[in-house]
């Protein structure tokens, strides 16, 4: 049977979630996730995507995207192209490095998109990575830490984001958390 087309469209908020092959690790050391982080924000800022949310896992990943000129899947063949090339002469490896194609979830900018803020910002925090919610202010690897104003990753849209959860940066992050 086929597979069903997806929704692609400009301005479509879509939840991107990518896995490793047979659920094997993606991100193998700081090296892996800082050329992983280096390319999301290199193509999010040549290609006009919004990221309102992000979030590396050791063996799949978390976006949060909104792409502006163009559908969503040449910004996702770019970056998962060039990443597993990467990888792959980075370890010695060669193959498929993902899992299937991507999923994508169309999401309503309504209620349920905080929750999935929250959601793929604190990953990390759930799945032990991190000790507490002050070691993931300043995580590298989840688009918490921007939220927070610790780190930048130029192309986030922070400000966006914070909106959402209410006026005023400060107000807005203590709603968040």
């Amino acid at each position: 049977m086929p597979r069903s087309a997806r929704i692609d469209i400009p301005n479509l908020l879509q939840h991107v979630i990518v896995r490793g092959i047979e659920r094997r690790d993606i991100f193998l050391s700081d090296d892996d996730r800082w050329d992983f982080r280096n390319r999301l924000q290199k193509l999010l800022l040549e290609m006009d995507v919004d990221c309102l949310a992000w979030s590396l896992m050791s063996n799949h990943f978390h976006l949060l995207l909104r792409p502006t000129r163009t559908p969503l899947a040449p910004f996702m063949r770019r970056l998962l192209t060039g990443y597993a090339v990467s990888f792959n002469l980075r370890h010695n490896r060669s193959g498929h490095l993902f899992q299937n194609r991507y999923k994508s979830i169309v999401c309503d900018e309504d209620s349920y998109l905080l929750e999935l803020v929250r959601y793929i910002h604190l990953n990390p925090l759930r799945a032990g990575i991190v000790a507490d919610l002050g070691a993931l202010d300043t995580f590298p690897w989840s688009g918490h830490a921007m939220l927070m104003g610790k780190i930048v990753l130029e192309g986030q849209g922070i400000n966006e984001v914070l909106r959402y959860f209410g006026p005023g940066v400060s107000a807005s992050r203590r709603t968040y958390c």
